[in-house]
């Protein structure tokens, strides 16, 4: 078998904590115990909140922590050719269909089949807590679609949950960390848990769920290390790489970092990011042991 490949795939809106660290450190340590490689990816597909500030500090901090990465580095700006073609390939199988509802009229329509739906519970959300879009755009003509279109309107691209699930078929995942509940060993997918997720933008033509599928197939990633907040993400993610034709990795889900508070840890955590901690005296050695390394 060919030696595996890690990844540390951080996106450039803020400074590094403690939390990259750990993963960073993780995914490090693993490629040299099992003679791989490891990769350093920027996800940097938010153009309003990634700044070449965060990005330089990104590998500034993780050459003081003493890793290392193989060049080049694959920045997701540079490729967003590979999440169209993607996008046109789902497309054009009927998987995929623009919304164009804002944000506040999507929350206005979800009160009202609320106040409808009384007895049938509370509406449905997703494993993030975001509620389910209602759907209304599925109803729109072709011809409504495209004056909507014409009219230069912004739109999300939606993957038609449904659908997708019909042509897939049940899938699961190889789980050799742990999930938030325990989970491991071989996990079943649920990407129905997620409804008709966001795909692209009329701004963006990805998301991260696309996206990642994409470039950890185009890098040859063979073993995914990542925080348990993203555990459920994965559903979607082998929904879209059984679609896209794409391997599935192995996953590696991990503990999280949290605060005083117990809450995640988060870029504007001052007293656990790592150039502060720099600034404070602290060595690679101690970040290792606040994050419980050897």
């Amino acid at each position: 078998m060919p030696p595996p490949v890690f990844r540390f795939a951080p996106s450039p809106n803020g400074y590094l904590h403690l939390g990259h660290a750990y993963s960073a450190l993780l995914n490090f340590d693993l490629a040299h115990q099992t003679g791989g490689s490891f990769l350093l990816r920027i996800e940097d597909i938010d153009a309003t909140r990634c700044k070449p500030e965060f990005e330089a500090a990104i590998y500034e901090d993780l050459a003081w922590l003493g890793i290392t990465w193989e060049e080049p580095v694959r920045r997701q700006s540079r490729h967003l050719s590979n999440y169209r073609d993607a996008v046109e390939k789902l497309s054009a199988r009927g998987l995929v269909y623009p919304s164009f509802e804002s944000r506040a009229e999507i929350a206005k329509e979800i009160e009202r089949l609320v106040t409808q739906r009384e007895a049938d519970g509370p509406w449905p959300r997703d494993p993030d807590g975001a509620p389910f879009y209602p759907g209304a755009a599925k109803l729109l003509s072709s011809g409504q679609r495209a004056a909507f279109l014409e009219s230069g309107a912004p739109y999300a691209l939606r993957l038609d949950m449904a659908a997708a699930c019909a042509e897939t078929g049940d899938l699961v995942w190889v789980e050799r960390g742990q999930g938030p509940d325990g989970e491991t060993g071989t996990v079943v997918a649920r990407p129905q848990a997620w409804g008709d997720v966001i795909l692209a933008r009329k701004e963006t033509p990805t998301s991260y769920h696309l996206s990642v599928v994409i470039d950890d197939a185009l890098q040859g990633v063979t073993d995914v290390v990542r925080g348990q907040d993203l555990f459920w993400s994965t559903s979607v993610h082998r929904l879209l790489q059984q679609l896209l034709g794409l391997p599935a990795p192995i996953y590696r889900h991990h503990r999280l970092m949290l605060d005083a508070a117990g809450q995640k840890l988060s870029k504007s955590t001052d007293a656990t990011g790592l150039r502060e901690l720099r600034a404070e005296g602290a060595t690679p050695a101690d970040i290792r042991r606040l994050v419980g390394l050897p």
